[in-house]
C-alpha cells in the first residue's frame, strides 16, 4: 500500500453551496460508541455554523462507555471531509446529508472515551516515529429473509455460493444498490461478489490512511444494512450466524509509509521475500501481542464460534508469504503495495478500536525489535493436534471469556486505548460474559428437558 493522495479536503463554503444544490435540509451527526454501533444527533442544515464551531451538545451518560451522568455534557466535533449527501433521502427539492464526528469535552479536549479520539491518538503516535498507516478492511455479510413484522428470520436471501451470478444470487441487484450508493458518497469501490456461504457477501472498497478506512468501514456498515432494508432483507455483520457454515470476517490490510523516505516502509526489493525489517518487526509484534488484542477485533461471544477448524477462519498464531491457512500472509503484490494481512478480525468489531490496536500491536514489535518466526507454508488446516504442537503453533483463544481474560492481563490494550476506555471495555464485556453465562440457551433445552 502507498501512501494515499486524496481529495479530502473541503471548504465550509464548497458545503454550502452543496446544501443549497442539492436541498439538503437536516444534517446527521454521527459519531459511535464502545462497540462501534454508529450514533447520531440530526439538526437543520441552518445551523451549519454551529455545527462546524463544534456546538452541538449531547448527553454522553446515554451512550454506552462514554460519561458518568455527573460528567455528561459533550460536543461533536464535525470531521467535514466526511460530509457526504445520503443518496437514498434524495427527493424532489430535498435531501440529508451526514458528518462523522469526533467527540470534544465542554472545554474543548478530545473526550477520551471516544473511539474515534483514541485512533487519533494512535495515528499521532506512529507519525511521531516517522509513519503513516495505511489499511484496506473487507467486510462480510449476511443477508436474511425477514417476517411481516420486519424481523430478521433465519432464512437466508440466497442459496449461491462462492462467486456464483445470478439466477443463483438473487444478492446481486442489493450489492448493486449498495454500490450505487456506497459510490455517490465517494467510496471507491474494487470488488463485488457472493462469498463461500449462502447468503454470503461482499463488497470491497480502496484502502486508504487508517483514520479514513475506520470512518469507511463504518458508513459501509450503516449503508449495507440501510439498503438491505429497501428491500425487504435483513443485513448482519455478525460473525457466525449459521452453524455449519463459514462465518463473516473482516481481513485487514495494514501496511506502513516512511514519512522521511516517501516509501511503502515494508518493502525491500533485496530481501527473499521482499519484505523490510520493519515488515518483519510489524509481523512478529502482530504475533507476539494477538492472545492480548483478539478480545477487540472478535469482540463477541459468537466471534469465537467462526474461529474454528474447517470454515477458513484462521485459528492458529503463524505467518506465511501466500498461505491463507495462517492468521497473517503477505498478499503476492510487492513494491508500494507491499502490505501484512490479518485475517482473524471479524466485522463486529468497532473498527475505531480495531484498527488501533492492530497498529499498536504491530508498531510495538517495530519498537522492541522483536524477531518474526521464520514463515510457515504448509496447510496449517489440515494438520492434526500432535503435528501442531511439534510445530510450536499455537492457537488463537477459544472463548471470549478467555480473550478478555488475556486482553485485561496484557500491556497492549491499556498502552492503546488509556484508562477509560479498557476499564470500560473490560467491564462491558464481562457484563456480555455474564449475560451469556446465565441465560438458558436453546442447545441446552434440546439437549437436556426431556433427557433429566
Amino acid at each position: 500500500m502507498a501512501t494515499i493522495t486524496t481529495d479530502k479536503k473541503i471548504t465550509v463554503t464548497e458545503i454550502q453551496e452543496i446544501i443549497k444544490v442539492k436541498s439538503v435540509e437536516l444534517l446527521h451527526l454521527q459519531f459511535v460508541d464502545l462497540e462501534g454501533i454508529l450514533k447520531h444527533v440530526t439538526v437543520t442544515a441552518e445551523q451549519l455554523d454551529s455545527v462546524v464551531d463544534g456546538k452541538i451538545m449531547f448527553d454522553g451518560s446515554s451512550i454506552k462507555g462514554f460519561s458518568p451522568i455527573n460528567k455528561s455534557d459533550l460536543y461533536l466535533q464535525p470531521d467535514l471531509s466526511t460530509f457526504a449527501v445520503l443518496p437514498w433521502s434524495v427527493e424532489e427539492g430535498y435531501s440529508e446529508a451526514r458528518f462523522l464526528c469526533s467527540v470534544k469535552n465542554p472545554d474543548g479536549t478530545d473526550f477520551e472515551g471516544d473511539p474515534r479520539n483514541v485512533l487519533k491518538k494512535t495515528v499521532e503516535k506512529a507519525a511521531d516515529k516517522g509513519y503513516a498507516i495505511n489499511v484496506g478492511p473487507e467486510l462480510e455479510f449476511f443477508l436474511f429473509e425477514t417476517d411481516e413484522t420486519g424481523r430478521p428470520t433465519q432464512q437466508t436471501q440466497d442459496f449461491a455460493g462462492y462467486f456464483e451470478p445470478s439466477p443463483h444470487d438473487n444478492g446481486e441487484k442489493v450489492r448493486l444498490e449498495i454500490y450505487r450508493a456506497l459510490k455517490a458518497m465517494g467510496f471507491t469501490i474494487e470488488a463485488s461478489h457472493h462469498e463461500v456461504a449462502i447468503g454470503q457477501h461482499e463488497i470491497n472498497f480502496k484502502y486508504a490512511d487508517v483514520l479514513t478506512a475506520a470512518d469507511s468501514a463504518t458508513t459501509y456498515k450503516w449503508v449495507v444494512k440501510t439498503i438491505a432494508k429497501q428491500f425487504g432483507l435483513h443485513a448482519t455483520f455478525m460473525p457466525k450466524p449459521i452453524a455449519g457454515e463459514n462465518g463473516s470476517g473482516m481481513h485487514t490490510n495494514i501496511s506502513l509509509f516512511d514519512l522521511a523516505k516517501q516509501e511503502n516502509a515494508f518493502y525491500d526489493e533485496g530481501d527473499e521475500q521482499q519484505l523490510s525489517d520493519t515488515a518483519y518487526k510489524f509481523i512478529a509484534g502482530l504475533l507476539t501481542n494477538v492472545k492480548s488484542f483478539v478480545a477487540v477485533t472478535n469482540p463477541l461471544v459468537n466471534s469465537y464460534k467462526r474461529l474454528v477448524p474447517g470454515y477458513e477462519a484462521p485459528c492458529y498464531i503463524a505467518w506465511s508469504a501466500s498461505n491463507r491457512s495462517a492468521l497473517i500472509r503477505i498478499p503476492a503484490v510487492r513494491g508500494p503495495g507491499t502490505r501484512v494481512e490479518i485475517r482473524c478480525p471479524d466485522p463486529s468489531a468497532n473498527p475505531y478500536l480495531a484498527f488501533a490496536i492492530i497498529a499498536s500491536a504491530g508498531l510495538d514489535g517495530v519498537e522492541k525489535g522483536l524477531e518474526a518466526p521464520a514463515a510457515f507454508d504448509r496447510d496449517i488446516f489440515s494438520m492434526t493436534a500432535e503435528e501442531l504442537f511439534l510445530e510450536e503453533i499455537d492457537n488463537l483463544p477459544t472463548s471470549l471469556e478467555f480473550a478478555v481474560s488475556e486482553f485485561e492481563a496484557g500491556e497492549i490494550g491499556r498502552k492503546t486505548f488509556g484508562d477509560h476506555v479498557f476499564n470500560e471495555y473490560v467491564d462491558a464485556k464481562r457484563e456480555e460474559l455474564d449475560s451469556f453465562r446465565t441465560t438458558v440457551h436453546g442447545w441446552e433445552l434440546e439437549k437436556y428437558h426431556t433427557k433429566f
